[in-house]
């Protein structure tokens, strides 16, 4: 699974995950561990045009914003 997180604090992250031969762009919202951690799945979409809108309605992010995580 290939993962991308965004340069400025490291909560947004998009995943890229293979699911019955199509893949599924995923984009989670994390919690600091100091407020209980955990995640929030804000959408799933099919394409990267799909993903930009996605990350335009529910984020103050665009596609070059994040960066692969390590």
């Amino acid at each position: 699974m290939r993962e991308w997180v965004c340069g400025c604090c490291g909560r947004w992250r998009v995943s890229v995950e293979l699911i019955r031969g199509r893949y599924v762009y995923r984009l989670v919202h994390r919690y600091p561990r100091r407020f209980g951690g955990g995640k929030n799945v804000l959408g799933e979409v099919g394409s990267v045009t799909e993903l930009a809108e996605l990350l335009g309605r529910r984020t103050p992010l665009s596609l070059a914003d994040l960066r692969e995580a390590a």
